[in-house]
């Protein structure tokens, strides 16, 4: 397989085409990867937001709310 000549062809197809085969491939490699590779700075991240919320649990928005909020900035 020549990878210059697929995304050449990938490039061609609409956005929403080449978002399905990103989210394909995003699949495909979490299928194959248990449990992903961290890096520090991801650890350290994930322990920041675990405390902040265990220090306000709540502190919380509703999915809901998450969606009228990116909703509204548009």
């Amino acid at each position: 397989m020549n990878i210059t000549t697929t995304l050449n062809q990938i490039i061609t197809l609409s956005i929403q085409e080449r978002i399905r085969i990103v989210q394909a491939i995003l699949e495909s490699i979490a299928a194959e990867q248990d449990n992903p590779d961290l890096t520090d700075f991801q650890k350290q991240e994930l322990d920041r937001r675990i405390d902040d919320y265990e220090a306000n649990p709540d502190n919380v928005l509703s999915w809901e709310e998450v969606k009228a909020s990116v909703k509204a900035r548009k």
